[in-house]
């Protein structure tokens, strides 16, 4: 009778999954009390059908089963299932076979756990079908339970392989048994009672092994790595409670699994694979492959992610949740890492185990949950969903990394065998890992463990650090630790498991559990998770609450509830993450070690398993209705994602060794170096200096919805969605980082680190950024923000001496400068005593700290589908030095102050009035607004915007900072590794290393090739012969530079550059307000007084000025406010709320130029002691215009270019300068200052210059010629000459001067040929033009002659205007003056400002004075007094034009190749001047000049070096010299008596004739490049010069040997005396600004003839000249020297240069000399002599006198064709 009940049930189970098996014999077998089966083949296709798993079977058999049945003693003794030797091969489904089968399964998409349901119910239903109504059913189902209950299994020897790929992962583990045990899990016959309502049983697993093998082409292993878990044994222990005897399920269900020793290893050929199985497993949980497909329901998905294996669907919670029991018990042991990723699909597990729980129960509970809804309406008891409690706990965990090395035997055929070598070890104590869930409503999953900490082992990459045979203590070994260890922790990550003898179910008690949210919250708060673990803690809760009412359709959607029922579930998902107190020291051990893992890791080749779908989007969607749309609003689901990290210290030491250059690669996706490094011997570095970073507090909270596509799909489709709707669209990131600081310590040889230095003190700051899900669905609303991310920075303060940032450079360039080298590192002991001072000891010149601090940071940042726009604002910004003081105090000395109130700063006003402090409510110094489109095509429809406004900025450079710069510590000593062995290499560089540098200059060792490392070798099984013995390569680094790169010089890639640029700006909106920005420079420290808010500077200096003590010299240089508008663009706040719409759209190209450039209140003036302020330069202003047009060019290339042209138009205001000699002693102390800081900085070395870098690129520079010209080593630039170059038009169409008006238009000049050639060649050209009124400029000196009077010297230039052209082949710049005229007044005390001697007139171009005939008519030309061109040109480009037409002929060249000797550029000086007069007198000169003598302190005063030998230079050569061109008009010169000479001679008669002014009269200068008749020259190499000769070069201008010859003519040179009273002009009725008479009628032809009769009379006025020397010429001819650069190398461009021919000159007198002199000529003469000689003493000057007036006697006499006429006047008596 019993067999009748027992038999079926262990029948169906052998029959369903063993092929090949006869019912009859299996039952005769049974009967009998035991079975044996041997090799049983399984069911392949029912086990993938039932388990529905994404794996397909390749193979499956059992070695042997046993079944023992004890059928006497059923009721004592349990029947034992044996399994011997059970393998299984499993491998992932194919797309096609998974296709199929999903489509022909089913006609509704079910989710994995359903396919399992159905599956057991099935089965479920077969089994219970013979049933004998003839037992009583209370006793036979008692006693089955009894059976069931105490069923023994027992697996010996189970093996499961899964290969993918060349994976092969194995699991073996030797035995499994699972019998039931009594209350102190002790192995007994047990059964449930009324008085003990409990069950117990316990799981041992003996032995599991886990391997990841790699296999070839053909499938064979060829060989084995290290297993991942070698011999691992665990046991599970399983707890049941019911509530009562007939209880259908158990009311508790809890499953322990303990490891007291997890050892996991992975090799680097490992570690690809292994992530490769972890994505696996990723993916499966999310549904991205398997049987979840395109369009399944996404809640299913959604769901089951989110529940961690509680089943989705809610007709049967119970069954769901026994089947997640079970699969823990044989998943968990072996894969306990994936423990929340591997549910939903293992529940087939509860198959194998059907004795576990109570078989009856779950019998019963399929046949009433079939129906349905029915079982609501029938049955009277709703079944309670069982409370589940699953745990896994690990004593101790180690996770080891290991590289491989292959090791070829002594032969070639014999197998490969693999050495390993452990380089880093993670440790972990006290894991737990527990998941508590009932039913759907509640899941929670807590991880945790009590401390962990890492540490390097062995060497790595050749260096051996960690060796046995280095003495390395384990201090230096664990770099990582987080947490604490147990022996001090205590067992408390065991608190309330079934292995804590304290816990409720091993006192007898019933367990309590939490299912509440609220009260979770409360009770495991993040205190109580890390007081319990101490390193980590993670707390996972889901929880679904269902509130009646009715459901609106939509809602269905976004809930996992069923049509039926009327539920409105409201979910809700936190995670809560917790990192305790951490310390990480990254030294070069570590991070070597981190970066070979990354660098193992991203070295494979698998694709991925996820394949992103296409965006497709559902044109028909519903828009929800109003009720919906309220349930929306009133709760979205959400996942909370929160992550801790209480306390962070991070320790990054220098650099000991550097071998990133290997890594870096490829880790970056490139390709790695083939070569392998050699084994080097390793000495720590002690003391090590570090970087050390404390953080207080970080933490990251992310929130997104739940069923992010629905919601999304939803929203979008309403017209008008709130924001709280809008709210719930974005994933949301918000991170906060509290008590951020920074330091520098030391690692000294005890091993401890000194206290830290302080470089950036503690701040706080945070960062929030949301992302937009799913923007597919937004593509029509544009405005909707794709993302977004705000940063703010309360404030952030940085400090340091010299000698810190120092040390912070030593240490980044340890790591970042030196990749690929081993080199010794050196520390400077001075450095570090200096920023390490011993405690207690003061320092006996202690080092100024500079202290920068910037406050009130806030950036936004936000992107559309149209646009990307930012904003923000800087508050302040201020910059002070912190220097010791007198009496040990320390002084505050501001150095930059930002905002500041400057608008009054440009006058020296501010200073005597009342000024107020700076505000609080200051505005911000930097706001701006930046909106630019993401398409280029776009902007024709937004163009980009740029808003920005900057306050005033007051900096303070102060003396303070030139000692901060150039400290430099002593060379003196510094500490190399410690106990170093004499006569060993730092750090060990093989002595290969230093002969191949000598080798390759400018290379870079890049490859060694060795075999005795195990580290670099590729991760790949292909054999290999290891070559043992190899040469070093050196790999130049030239070489591997690409084409590109090395043809390409900075001017082309700029040139580009701003080709890409044009593009975004051309349609730029741009407005710009920038306060002026005033720049005190004091020649001493202005520390601030105690009583000035701290870093005021404007109130600083003005404390100063007005003090008792005396006020250091001060320049204060106030730059202009700056205003730029584009064009059409109206006033906007620069802070506007981003997206913001743009008010005009500029729709054609170009259309945002020109801007409107606006400068305001720029001046410099001087503060001197004792309240004295002087000006240099009156404030003074410009408005400017910026206009930039382009065209597209034809390239020869594939690319198009543009063809820039810039225009810049310039309109100044009046400019005044002022002078004087305390003035120019400040400027000039200052300016020596600045020079001598800047020469120490360049000479120490201490700027990063990067030519050191590009040394070892272009190789070591050549010995350098005695005699080199700079210009002929200029390479010739061929990608700025232009064939085309000969054609095209002037950019110039108001040229500032014709060719025709010319005064050089007889002759082919290089301005004329320039300005043929048109912008069709090049690529940027650029057009400047300035316009200036006025310039004045007033020097002040004392007068020599008078002590208390003060001289004042006014020069006027009037009109001046300028322009620039700068194209590709030449440079063209044109300066234009009206007119120039200088003026002196005097001041004697208690008179004022009078003019000086001689009217005052110094210079004059206007004709004031009077002339014997009009030598000035007709003078006035077009362009006024001056006008001066300098052209630039290439000289390729311009040469063969400067050579008449009938002389254009082929050019030939002395040197062979293609780079000849000729100069690159060719420079050309075009000067015109019109008429103008001089009135000199030297000792107004004299003064003049005293103002710009100054002088150094004495102090100061260096000595004097002693002159080396002098260098042989040729600077005045054809080549270096310009072509000149000169013309002017007349040139008259006077030199009157001085007021005092008038006064001595005032007694004598016959005044009215006396002649007091002498007259030098040029009639005009003219100058040439070419001699009319040249001269012959001395030629030291005739050779050269012959065959220049012979080719016709030697005229050619830019030839390799050109005979330029200058020829300058004066013209209508006469001297003679007359008198000043008749020269001078009328006295003018009003000074300063009031037109003259004169000027009045040149300037209102109305007045002109109105005042006829009165212009006639003054134009009557003559003046009587007597002539000393009558009209001569003379003509001047110069040669200049001959040098021809000879090409030696063209690879390096050395040159030499060889002089030709030397100077030559030759003055002519083209004219008779005719000479007129009368006795009181010579007595003018000797007075003028006397009074202009300045400097001598009077007896001194007496002889002089007369020592010259008899020489210019004896010279008239003895020159010949020279009339001398004598007129002896007579005197009346």
């Amino acid at each position: 009778m019993l067999e009748s009940y027992v038999t079926p049930i262990l029948m169906s189970y052998v029959n369903r999954y063993i092929k090949n098996l006869k019912p009859s014999d299996l039952q005769l077998s049974l009967w009998g009390g035991d079975v044996v089966l041997s090799k049983l083949e399984l069911k392949l296709d029912v086990l993938e059908q039932e388990l529905k798993l994404p794996f397909t079977f390749l193979s499956g058999h059992i070695h042997e089963l046993r079944i023992h049945v004890p059928w006497t003693k059923l009721g004592s003794e349990p029947v034992v299932i044996t399994i011997n030797t059970m393998e299984c091969i499993l491998k992932l489904k194919d797309g096609a076979q998974e296709d199929h089968e999903s489509s022909g399964s089913s006609s509704t998409n079910l989710s994995t756990a359903e396919y399992a349901k159905s599956a057991v119910k099935q089965r479920r239903v077969q089994q219970t079908s013979p049933s004998d109504p003839d037992l009583p059913p209370g006793y036979v189902q008692s006693l089955i339970r009894r059976v069931v209950n105490n069923v023994n299994i027992v697996i010996n020897n189970l093996i499961l392989k899964y290969v993918e790929d060349d994976i092969v992962l194995s699991v073996n583990i030797t035995s499994a048994e699972c019998y039931t045990v009594d209350e102190f899990w002790d192995r007994a016959f047990m059964d449930i009672s009324a008085t003990d309502l409990v069950l117990r049983k316990v799981i041992n697993f003996s032995d599991c092994t886990v391997c990841l093998d790699k296999r070839n082409a053909s499938g064979k292993i060829e060989f084995y790595q290290d297993p991942l878990l070698y011999k691992c044994s665990f046991r599970t222990r399983l707890h049941f409670t019911y509530d009562n005897l007939n209880s259908k399920m158990p009311s508790v269900i809890k499953i322990h699994t303990l490891v007291e020793s997890l050892k996991l290893s992975i090799t680097d050929q490992q570690l690809p694979m292994f992530i490769r199985i972890m994505q696996l497993g990723i993916a499966l949980y999310y549904g991205e492959l398997g049987n979840f497909k395109e369009g399944e329901n996404e809640n299913l998905v959604c769901n089951t992610k989110d529940i961690l294996g509680n089943i989705s669907g809610t007709e049967d919670e119970t069954v769901s949740d026994m089947q997640y029991s079970t699969q823990c018990i044989n998943q968990e042991p072996y894969m306990h890492q994936d423990d929340d990723q591997q549910q939903g699909w293992v529940s087939w597990a509860w198959s194998f185990v059907p004795a576990i729980v109570s078989y009856d129960d779950g019998e019963d509970d399929f046949t009433g949950t079939e129906c349905g809804t029915i079982l609501h309406q029938q049955k009277s008891q709703v079944l309670k969903d069982p409370i589940i409690s699953v745990g896994f706990y690990c004593t101790k965990a180690t996770v080891t990394f290991k590289l491989t090395e292959m090791q070829a035997e002594s032969s070639y055929y014999s197998p490969q065998k693999v050495k390993s070598k452990e380089v880093i070890r993670w440790e972990q104590e006290g894991t737990t890992i527990e998941v508590l869930m009932m039913g759907e409503p509640f899941f929670d999953c807590q991880i945790g463990f009590v401390g962990c900490q890492a540490m390097c082992l062995k060497g790595i990459m050749g260096v051996k650090d960690f060796e046995e045979n280095v003495n390395r203590s384990d201090e230096d070994a664990y770099f990582f630790s987080c947490g604490e260890n147990l022996s001090t922790k205590g067992m408390t990550y065991l608190t309330n498991s079934l292995f804590d003898y304290r816990s409720p179910e091993n006192n007898g008690i019933r367990a309590e559990f939490i299912l509440d949210a609220a009260h979770h919250k409360e009770t495991y708060s993040e205190i109580a998770g890390m007081q319990r673990f101490g390193a980590f803690y993670m707390d996972y809760l889901y929880t679904m609450e269902s509130t009646c009412g009715k459901v609106s359709g939509n809602q269905q959607d976004l809930s996992s509830a069923k049509s039926e029922d009327f539920v409105n579930m409201q979910e809700m998902s936190t995670k809560s993450l917790i990192v305790g107190p951490l310390y990480l020291r990254l030294d070069s051990s570590a991070g070597h070690r981190i970066m070979k893992m990354i660098a193992c890791a991203v070295e494979h080749e698998y694709e991925p398993y996820n394949k992103p779908k296409a965006d497709i989007v559902e044109g028909n969607k519903t828009t929800p209705n109003s009720e919906e749309k309220t349930s929306l609003e009133e709760y979205v689901p959400t996942r909370l994602t929160s992550f801790t990290i209480l306390k962070c210290t991070i320790t990054v030491s220098m650099a000991e060794f550097n071998l990133l250059g290997h890594l870096l690669p490829i880790i970056m996706g490139q390709k790695s170096s083939c070569g392998l490094l050699n084994a080097i011997s390793f000495q720590p570095l002690r003391p090590l200096p570090a970087i050390r970073i404390l953080v207080d507090k970080i933490n990251l909270e992310h929130s997104v919805p739940m069923y992010a596509e629905q919601l999304v799909q939803t929203v979008s489709s309403l017209s008008q969605p709130s924001d709280n709707l809008l709210h719930y669209c974005y994933a949301h990131c918000y991170l906060k980082i509290f008590g951020f600081q920074a330091g520098l310590t030391s690692l000294d040889i005890r091993g401890s680190y000194c206290l830290p230095a302080s470089i950036i003190p503690s701040f706080s700051t945070a960062v929030y950024g949301k992302l937009l899900k799913f923007p597919k669905y937004w593509t029509k609303r544009s405005h909707v923000p794709q993302t977004e991310c705000i940063f703010e920075l309360p404030n952030l303060t940085v400090q340091a001496t010299r000698a810190q940032t120092l040390l912070l450079q030593t240490i980044y360039q340890s790591w970042f400068h030196h990749v690929g080298n081993i080199s010794s590192a050196v520390v400077n002991e001075v450095l570090l005593n200096e920023v390490f001072q011993t405690l207690g000891v003061k320092s006996k010149n202690p080092l100024p700290t500079l202290e920068g601090s910037v406050q009130n940071v806030e950036l936004k940042y936000c992107s559309t589908s149209l646009v990307k726009c930012a904003s923000g604002t800087v508050g302040s910004i201020k910059i002070c030095a912190k220097a010791p003081g007198d009496g040990g105090k320390e002084k505050l000395i501001p150095l930059v102050q930002g905002p500041s109130d400057t608008r009054d700063l440009h006058s020296s006003k501010w200073l005597n009035e009342s000024r107020k402090p700076e505000s609080l409510l200051a505005p911000d110094l930097v706001a701006f607004t930046i909106q630019s489109p993401q398409y280029m095509d776009y902007c024709h429809n937004s163009g980009a915007v740029l808003l920005a406004s900057v306050q005033g900025l007051a900096v303070n450079i102060d003396p303070v900072l030139y000692t901060w710069l150039l400290y430099q510590p002593q060379k003196r000593s510094s500490r190399h590794i410690q106990q170093q062995p004499v006569g060993a290499v730092s750090l060990g560089i093989p002595v290969t290393r230093k002969k191949e540098d000598e080798v390759s200059v400018g290379s870079m060792p890049l490859a060694k090739q060795q075999s005795n490392q195990a580290s670099e070798y590729a991760s790949s099984p292909v054999k290999t012969k290891t070559v043992t013995e190899s040469r070093p390569l050196s790999l130049p680094l030239k070489a591997m530079l690409t084409s590109s790169e090395t043809s390409r010089n900075p001017e082309e890639r700029m040139k580009e550059c701003i080709g890409t640029v044009w593009n975004a700006v051309k349609c730029l909106t741009l407005q710009l307000e920038v306060q002026s920005c005033c720049v005190f420079v004091p020649n001493d420290s202005l520390p601030s007084p105690s009583t000035i808010v701290s870093g005021d500077i404007p109130g600083t200096v003005r404390s100063w000025y007005h003090g008792q003590a005396g006020m250091p010299g001060t320049v204060v240089l106030c730059l202009p406010q700056i205003k730029i508008m584009s064009a059409g663009h109206k006033y906007m706040e620069p802070l506007q709320e981003i997206p913001f719409v743009v008010l005009r759209s500029i729709l054609e190209e170009g259309d945002a130029f020109p801007w409107t450039i606006s400068l305001h209140h720029f001046s410099v003036y001087t503060l001197l002691g004792q309240q004295m302020t002087l000006n240099l330069v009156e404030p003074m202003g410009c408005t400017s215009t910026l206009a930039v047009t382009s065209q597209k060019l034809v390239a020869s290339g594939p690319e198009s270019r543009h063809s820039f042209v810039v225009c810049l138009h310039v309109d100044l205001e009046s400019l005044e300068i002022k002078c004087s000699n305390p003035q120019v002693q400040l400027l000039y102390e200052l300016a020596d200052t600045m020079s001598k800081v800047w020469n120490k900085i360049q000479k120490k070395g201490m700027l990063y210059q990067s030519s050191v870098y590009t040394e070892s690129i272009t190789g070591p520079a050549p010995p350098t010629s005695p005699i080199k010209s700079s210009v002929g080593t200029a390479p010739p630039d061929t990608s700025t000459y232009s064939p085309s170059g000969d054609f095209g038009t002037t950019t110039e169409a108001d040229s500032v001067q014709g060719g025709d008006d010319s005064p050089f238009s007889d002759s082919v000049t290089l301005e004329q040929t320039t300005s043929n050639i048109g912008v069709s060649s090049g690529r940027v050209s650029l057009w400047m033009q300035w316009m200036l009124p006025k310039i004045t400029v007033k020097l002040f000196a004392p007068d020599p002659g008078s002590k208390g009077t003060e001289i004042c010297v006014v020069s006027e230039l009037e009109d001046l205007s300028a322009s620039v052209d700068m194209q590709d082949v030449y440079t063209k710049v044109k300066c234009k003056i009206e007119s120039f005229n200088i003026d002196h007044y005097r001041n004697r005390p208690g008179e004022g400002w009078q003019s000086g001697h001689s009217e005052g007139i110094f210079l004059q171009c206007k004709e004031k004075l009077v002339t014997t005939a009009k030598l000035l008519e007709g003078s006035h030309q077009q362009h006024g007094f001056l006008s001066l061109t300098y052209t630039k040109a290439v000289t390729k480009n311009v040469r063969h034009k400067l050579i008449s037409r009938n002389e254009r002929r082929t050019f030939y060249k002395l040197s062979e190749g293609l780079n000849d000797g000729s100069p690159h550029f060719l420079h050309e000086i075009l000067l015109s001047a019109q008429a103008f007069d001089v009135v000199l007198c030297f000792p107004l000169l004299n003064a003049i000049a005293s103002i710009f003598q100054a002088s150094l302190p004495k102090n100061q005063k260096e000595k004097s070096k002693s002159p080396g030998q002098p260098m042989r230079t040729h600077t005045l050569t054809s080549r270096n010299l310009p072509l000149i061109y000169i013309n002017t008009g007349v040139m008259r010169v006077f030199f009157p008596k001085t007021e005092e000479m008038q006064h001595d001679t005032g007694v004598e008669a016959n005044q009215a004739i006396k002649e007091d002014t002498l007259i030098l009269k040029i009639g005009s200068v003219s100058m040439a490049p070419q001699a009319d008749n040249p001269l012959s020259r001395a030629i030291l190499r005739k050779d050269i010069y012959q065959r220049a000769l012979n080719l016709g070069i030697l005229r050619d201008p830019g030839s390799e040997v050109e005979d330029r010859q200058y020829q300058i003519d004066l013209q209508s040179i006469n001297i003679g005396t007359a008198q000043w009273d008749q020269l001078k002009p009328e006295k003018d009725s009003s000074k300063g600004g009031v037109l003259t008479e004169n000027e009045r009628n040149s300037q209102n032809p109305a007045l002109e003839w109105n005042m006829a009769s009165s212009i006639r009379r003054h134009q009557e006025r003559r003046a009587i000249l007597t002539p000393i020397l009558t009209d001569f010429t003379v003509r001047i001819t110069a040669a200049p020297a001959i040098i021809f650069t000879k090409i030696i190398s063209p690879e390096n461009l050395h040159t030499e240069d060889i002089l030709v021919c030397g100077h030559s000159l030759e003055v002519n007198m083209t004219t008779n000399l005719d000479f007129f002199l009368s006795v009181a000529q010579v007595r003018l003469l000797q007075q003028l002599v006397q009074a202009n000689l300045i400097g001598l003493e009077p007896s001194d000057k007496v002889t002089e006198v007369g020592y010259i007036t008899c020489f210019l006697l004896a010279l008239l006499w003895l020159t010949s064709d020279i009339y001398v006429v004598w007129w002896k006047k007579k005197t009346c008596k």
